[in-house]
């Protein structure tokens, strides 16, 4: 009887120690789901905002007469991601499609040196703030570039499903998590989350593959 009483006395510390682990990896999986879903939304974001532009389909579309191009290094990059990766800045003057503007100190980050006088297709992104403050915004533009970012935009879908997934159900992609994978995608059966856990990530894929494609071979 002293033995029974006692294995009960020591269970019970055992369950609480369980049951608060289980809700700490509970909130850890939809912690991390909100991650996915946060970083998901901020890549599409981004891959939207570059890609309208690249496209022309936002801002003020004109010519950059390249006056000189200068490479700069990160003092902390190895002597092989400096090979591969040129963050190469191009000076000169842009003048707007409609002849209306001008700004003779404009700047646009390219993938590679230009020689003088040539002429590159930008998109002005940010307006300058004052006709001689030399502040505003280029983007090189192109279809080619623009399908690249749309590829950006929809590789953000598919963070943005498994955010969804997670946050929802509490499954932790990582670790050790609350509950199965088997019982998290059963219980996402309920409602609307299922399909948007497929149609995302799925959508997503077939998209982000498709504009590289695009805009590595057009």
């Amino acid at each position: 009887m002293a033995r029974t009483q006692g294995t009960g006395k020591g269970a019970g510390p055992d369950r609480s120690l369980t049951g608060c682990v289980t809700r700490a990896l509970g909130r850890l999986g939809r912690v991390g789901g909100l991650v996915f879903l946060l970083a998901g939304l901020a890549l599409s974001g981004w891959g939207t905002y570059e890609g309208v532009y690249a496209a022309g389909w936002a801002g003020t579309h004109g010519t950059l007469i390249v006056k000189q191009c200068e490479v700069s290094y990160p003092h902390n990059a190895s002597r092989s991601s400096r090979k591969n990766r040129r963050p190469v800045r191009c000076r000169g003057t842009f003048v707007s499609e409609d002849g209306r503007s001008e700004d003779a100190d404009a700047a646009v980050r390219v993938r590679q040196r230009y020689p003088q006088g040539t002429e590159l297709s930008v998109q002005q992104s940010v307006p300058p703030s004052t006709a001689t403050s030399g502040d505003a915004g280029y983007v090189q533009s192109g279809m080619n570039r623009a399908w690249r970012w749309f590829g950006v935009f929809f590789g953000g879908w598919v963070l943005t499903g498994l955010g969804v997934f997670c946050l929802v159900t509490g499954y932790a992609p990582f670790g050790r998590s609350r509950i199965s994978y088997d019982a998290a995608w059963e219980a996402s059966g309920r409602g609307a989350t299922r399909p948007a856990v497929i149609s995302m990530p799925g959508v997503g894929l077939v998209g982000a593959g498709v504009s590289f494609l695009i805009g590595y071979f057009f």
